[in-house]
């Protein structure tokens, strides 16, 4: 059941209308809907991959319970391993096996051995790789004694699975999540029409933006021999917005819709593209992620602590996971090792959180320094996204060939010019919106609020019209694959 379809709009409706106007009064029916809601919008993909998501969940909540009742260490690790077994050998399996497999054949055929391997013929389970991290960060969280473990099943399963966050995130944590599903919420219509802006402009950039992008994007990357240097830099650009409309507009779907459900999300997104160099875009992309893998990976290998060359070991350690963790394939090991190197002059240079606030704060305007900073690490990530979106490597050294040839100095071509101008008037409107809005905490919170009354609602029918006009063309969001 994908965001942008109008069975998830009558689904949510009839979800929302349950929840607050017959299980209002009691928190524990409220939730038991929220369950039982998150596991059919889940069994819509694939109803046999919900037992799957089931006793992942039932796995670590009797892990945290076994633990905390544990009276010795070695009991207490016991279930901690275990947990931890289970849950990445079934990420490995379904997400894994078939890479490693096929990497040691390849391997072995360059010494003249022949290897026949035994392969998996598996769908990957939508979303296993958030819902393995909400539970191993509660198991790990309850291990170091954060939390204690949660002893109502049904608050632990919503923690899990709740439907807006399942299948594509953000990567909750229990700490932050757990306390509002066990509390009573009430219905704060403020709130809720600041979470309906957000799904709005969630949508604005999945369909208006992401999925007109995808178009381009796929003829030149999937077609690259066919196509100049210079064409082939602007399908490149073309992913990096279709990227960023899909996920952060996943993203603000997913919070805006918590939001009418009295629960608050983690911010996944903060204006990456307006950031000044790769370790500010890396605090504003993927945040959920990227402050997992710091708090779970980056810190317990020692963080900064050691020196610089401490820094560096795990600076490359966490980019090279974050870049697997992706999906199997080299490609995604390589997009996560140039990061890594985009980002290490400033963390050899100790100046990697010198830009902590958003850009031009207060101001209508950046310096031509800011802006300067702004494009050149836009096209640094631009470069990274190559790999990221190729099928090979082979396929993105093709790429960057033709992009560092004469042929760039070509002009475009495109097969539809005339949409193409469009959908470049399109990327103009969304990022002077970005722009205008940037403080907020999405772009359409503070945008447009001092305006009369009238004009606002219109700019929001404006932007409703302008979604349906381009709903016809729906594709996948990006980030399901992962």
């Amino acid at each position: 059941m994908l965001f942008n379809t109008i069975g998830f709009a009558i689904f949510l409706t009839i979800v929302f209308f349950l929840y607050w106007f017959v299980a209002n009064k009691n928190l524990i029916v409220q939730n038991s809907l929220l369950l039982i809601s998150s596991y059919y919008f889940y069994s819509c993909w694939d109803w046999r991959f919900l037992f799957l998501l089931i006793f992942s969940t039932l796995l670590d909540y009797f892990t945290g319970i076994k633990m905390s009742e544990s009276h010795t260490k070695v009991s207490k690790k016991f279930w901690f391993w275990l947990s931890i077994s289970i849950n990445l050998g079934f990420l490995g399996i379904f997400k894994y096996y078939n890479f490693f497999a096929e990497s040691f054949t390849a391997f072995v055929e360059n010494f003249g051995l022949k290897v026949n391997p035994f392969t998996l013929n598996v769908i990957l389970p939508v979303g296993i790789s958030f819902y393995t991290f909400h539970g191993l960060s509660y198991v790990i969280d309850v291990y170091k004694e954060r939390i204690k473990a949660e002893k109502n099943f049904i608050d632990y399963a919503v923690f899990v699975s709740f439907f807006p966050l399942l299948v594509a995130g953000p990567i909750e944590r229990a700490t932050h999540l757990l306390p509002q599903i066990q509390k009573k919420r009430i219905f704060v219509y403020s709130k809720a029409i600041d979470g309906l802006r957000q799904i709005l402009w969630g949508l604005f950039k999945k369909v208006v933006i992401a999925d007109q992008c995808a178009d381009f994007a796929n003829v030149f990357f999937n077609n690259a021999e066919n196509y100049a240097g210079s064409s082939l830099l602007v399908g490149a650009i073309f992913f990096a917005f279709q990227i960023y409309g899909d996920f952060s507009g996943y993203s603000d779907i997913a919070l805006g819709t918590a939001r009418l459900f009295g629960i608050e999300l983690l911010k996944n997104f903060s204006y990456p593209y307006f950031s000044r160099d790769i370790a500010e875009f890396w605090r504003r992309w993927h945040i959920s992620l990227s402050t997992w893998f710091r708090d779970y990976l980056y810190i317990p290998l020692g963080g900064s602590k050691g020196g610089n060359w401490m820094k560096i070991r795990n600076t490359f350690i966490i980019f090279i996971v974050s870049g697997f963790w992706h999906g199997a394939n080299w490609t995604f090991i390589v997009w996560g090792l140039l990061n890594a190197l985009f980002i290490m002059p400033s963390i050899v240079m100790n100046n990697n959180r010198n830009n902590l606030e958003i850009v031009a704060k207060g101001n209508l305007l950046p310096s031509l320094k800011e802006l300067l900073q702004i494009s050149f690490t836009f096209l640094l990530t631009v470069f990274a996204w190559i790999f990221f979106r190729s099928e090979s490597l082979a396929k993105a050294f093709q790429i960057i060939s033709k992009i560092f040839s004469n042929s760039i100095l070509t002009v475009p071509i495109f097969s539809e010019k005339g949409k193409a101008l469009m959908i470049v008037f399109f990327i103009a409107v969304f990022m002077l919106i970005e722009w205008m809005g940037r403080e907020g905490n999405f772009a359409l919170e503070r945008f447009g609020l001092k305006w009369n009354k009238p004009f606002r609602w219109g700019f929001y029918f404006l932007l409703g019209i302008t979604i349906l006009l381009f709903s016809g063309n729906k594709q996948q969001f990006i980030y399901f694959q992962f």
